[in-house]
């Protein structure tokens, strides 16, 4: 359904640094730079970015949104959020764990990265 998700970053190093960090977790090479000084993550399913705004303007979360990067397990979503956390992110939410209701289980954690961006990996239990 998705093509590409690009988010917003003030210090594009820090960014950086984080999310070479937590995507490595889950199997990832570091972003590439390109000619206009965005990072690029490609994956054979989609690309995810780090950008300044093109308008000038300072990077800002967005209220109500979260980017959620797949794990293949529990162990792999506790990994990422501990590499986060040395990189920069800040903890959100509740603490990594299972989250359920009538129509899936979850094992999720939360993290705000260097930009106030509130990101999460999840695993499916079942």
């Amino acid at each position: 359904m998705y093509s590409h998700v690009m988010l917003g970053a003030n210090d594009l190093d820090k960014s950086k640094a984080f999310y070479d960090a937590v995507l490595a977790v889950l199997g990832y090479k570091p972003g590439v730079l390109d000619q206009n000084g965005r990072y690029f993550y490609i994956t054979d399913t989609g690309i995810f970015a780090i950008t300044k705004p093109i308008d000038g303007e300072p990077a800002g979360n967005g209220n109500g949104t979260t980017i959620g990067f797949a794990a293949k397990t529990s162990a792999e979503v506790d990994a990422w959020h501990a590499a986060g956390i040395a990189n920069g992110g800040i903890t959100c939410e509740d603490p990594p764990g299972i989250r359920e209701n009538s129509h899936m289980k979850l094992y999720l954690a939360y993290l705000r990265d260097p930009a106030g961006n509130k990101v999460c990996a999840m695993y499916r239990l079942g």
